[in-house]
């Protein structure tokens, strides 16, 4: 086993000293922690705003003063309050929540902001329909978006007010879609002192969690507000830079972070065995060379490569032999049984094919504004089939008439009070309900014939939904309320562009329609991966969770992505002359990805790990493993 540092479990206590001390009223300093893979990051920041709150809290609480406490996910702010405990004190919540809340007084400023941005946006939009080719289906959803964009933007020419939920979806001309909150927030912190003022004297410290994902425009911001009020306003960033996994964090966080900044750093490991460690400690030392050390009373662990063709016909079979020979090393017999393995592939592409969403997968995943949205299922235009549609088939299939009320009198216009006084039925005013909901059935959404188009053209023929503004293109425009511009067509953008394969342009059109065309059927597995309640977990699910036997699938055959390649990492294939220009260069390109996903899955586990490698080259794959020092010659098999 390769030998590894170890410590006591207080190694680390100097670090959460240290952000005591940047939470100081009287001289607040900024602080950047690094916390790598089961650090107890969350832990520290308990422990900052516990130690904050008995030493600052009561002169805080008269003053009328705060700290903010954000994070990326629900879960994730979920997470921290039920550890820190409710405290007005301390507001936790979203990024986008944040955002809109300091943001939705301007509503002048909003309108006069997206008066200035949306004729960039139709300017768009008439060059691709320039270039493109006249009388295709791409042409006339183009068509339709520039339409829509143009009557947004008449519809601003008289004074208007806005609208936004930061928890859900956003229809109509008054909404505001999430990666337009984002933009309107970085853009008024860094151009507004009334809005500066109002940041940096309610809440003279700002704590970002996960602060590697966050948006980059919007933290490039909050850069510029500490730099602006230095000593009267710290930010204090939690974070990895390795476990970055959306694609709109920034790139290069850690260059960012100001030489004056504090910098404590957790390198103990609390969570994984000793090998476990090891192996994570050698997988990024090319990227930042940090390293941690591991628990004196943490086990060694156990951690095995297998390595396999890619043209081997039953995979599952395969795995299954691995768990059985996982049980036999580890002396566990809980390997042998799949729901007691924690399964994750290095790539999304990877469980679509096993689980069966390929095709609509692919189809989205071909506009990488769309990638993010995409991996974590909270594009509205996914929400209506995921949350909308496919519960209420499911009920009606079921004959539940309960559950098929409970569930169109909280989601369905047709429920809504004024759509059932105003109904052309008042003798029966369930009728249009029950119409849209047996048409629905009638296209049988469990045959593989029935597209998501069919199923949209139904939902917004009985108007049972609202369409969501990435979706109205695709229907007639007297269904539903207008769509609102060319940012919410490109739902939730999330664009970091690879100079090799990413076209930047309204591609999400002709993703959208390529989606529409693919099996209705495959909505139930892609929810069921999304919300990490199926067998293969998400990364985005599983980052900063843990699990006692961990299963890492690695094949590219399954991939067809661009943004990662395990063969690339593992030299088993060529690098293109982009991969070596991102290398050379010291860039976030693909091979840094595929590493960083790699990282965050084998540090998962807390007493076991395996990895499965299917792969065109086994032996170089081998070769690459014994060379780069990632596993021994006895920690590689076969079967």
């Amino acid at each position: 086993m390769m030998r590894i540092e170890t410590a006591p479990p207080d190694f680390d206590d100097s670090a959460d000293a240290q952000i005591q001390e940047c939470l100081n009223p009287a001289a607040p300093k900024s602080f950047f922690l690094y916390a790598g893979a089961g650090s107890g990051k969350t832990r520290s920041l308990k422990n900052a705003l516990d130690g904050f709150r008995e030493t600052h809290g009561a002169a805080f609480r008269r003053l009328g003063k705060k700290i903010a406490v954000i994070t990326y996910t629900n879960a994730a702010a979920d997470e921290i309050a039920e550890r820190v405990g409710q405290d007005s004190l301390f507001p936790i919540s979203t990024i986008h929540s944040f955002c809109w809340r300091h943001i939705e007084t301007y509503q002048a400023d909003i309108q006069a902001w997206l008066l200035e941005t949306l004729p960039a946006d139709l300017a768009d939009l008439h060059e691709k329909q320039a270039k493109g080719r006249a009388g295709t289906k791409a042409a006339l959803d183009r068509e339709r978006a520039i339409a829509s964009t143009t009557r947004r933007i008449e519809w601003l020419s008289v004074p208007r007010r806005f609208s936004y939920n930061p928890n859900g979806d956003n229809f109509g001309q008054d909404s505001l879609s999430h990666s337009e909150v984002l933009k309107i927030t970085a853009a008024f912190i860094e151009t507004k002192p009334s809005m500066q003022a109002v940041l940096v004297n309610k809440y003279p410290f700002l704590l970002i969690d996960e602060s590697q994902d966050t948006n980059k425009a919007l933290l490039e911001a909050l850069f510029a507000l500490a730099a602006a009020n230095e000593g009267k306003f710290g930010m204090g960033l939690f974070g990895d830079t390795m476990q970055r996994i959306f694609l709109d964090g920034h790139p290069e966080l850690e260059r960012l972070v100001p030489d004056g900044w504090a910098h404590p750093v957790k390198r103990l490991n609390h969570r994984s065995p000793q090998r476990v460690i090891a192996l994570g400690n050698v997988l990024r030392a090319p990227i930042d060379r940090q390293y941690q050390v591991a628990r004196e009373d943490s086990d060694a662990g156990v951690v095995r490569l297998f390595v396999a063709s890619s043209a081997t016909p039953d995979k599952p079979g395969f795995e299954q032999r691995v768990r059985d020979r996982m049980a036999e090393l580890c002396g566990d017999a809980a390997w042998q049984e799949e729901a007691e393995v924690k399964t994750l592939t290095l790539e999304h592409h990877m469980a679509a094919s096993r689980r069966g969403f390929l095709e609509m997968f692919q189809a989205l995943d071909r506009d990488s504004r769309l990638s993010t949205g995409l991996r974590t299922g909270d594009i509205a235009g996914l929400r209506l089939f995921t949350e909308r549609v496919a519960p209420l088939v499911a009920a009606a299939r079921a004959k539940d008439a309960f559950a098929v009320m409970a569930h169109l009198r909280a989601t369905s216009p047709l429920l809504k009070r004024a759509a059932v006084v105003q109904t052309t039925t008042p003798d029966d005013p369930l009728r249009p309900v029950r119409a849209g909901v047996e048409a629905l059935l009638a296209l049988n959404p469990e045959s593989p014939t029935t597209t998501f188009l069919a199923v949209l053209e139904c939902v917004a023929k009985y108007q049972l939904f609202d369409i969501p503004a990435s979706l109205r293109p695709f229907v007639a425009d007297d269904h539903g309320p207008e769509a609102t511009s060319a940012d919410a067509i490109i739902d939730e953008e999330k664009l970091e562009p690879d100079d090799e394969t990413v076209e930047v342009s309204p591609a999400s059109l002709e993703a959208w329609r390529a989606f529409l065309e693919t099996p209705f059927c495959q909505t139930p597995p892609f929810a069921e991966y999304v919300s990490d309640r199926g067998p293969f977990g998400t990364h985005q699910g599983v980052k900063g969770l843990e699990f006692e036997r961990v299963l890492v699938i690695l094949d590219d055959s399954d991939a067809r992505g661009f943004l990662f390649s395990y063969e690339k990492l593992f030299e088993a294939k060529p690098l293109s002359d982009t991969d070596r220009k991102h290398l050379a260069d010291a860039t976030d390109g693909g091979i840094n990805r595929t590493r960083r996903l790699l990282y965050v899955t084998c540090t998962r586990a807390r007493k076991s790990l395996a990895l499965v490698a299917y792969t065109q080259d086994p032996d170089a794959v081998v070769a690459a493993a014994l060379r780069n020092k990632w596993f021994c010659s006895d920690e590689i098999e076969r079967l």
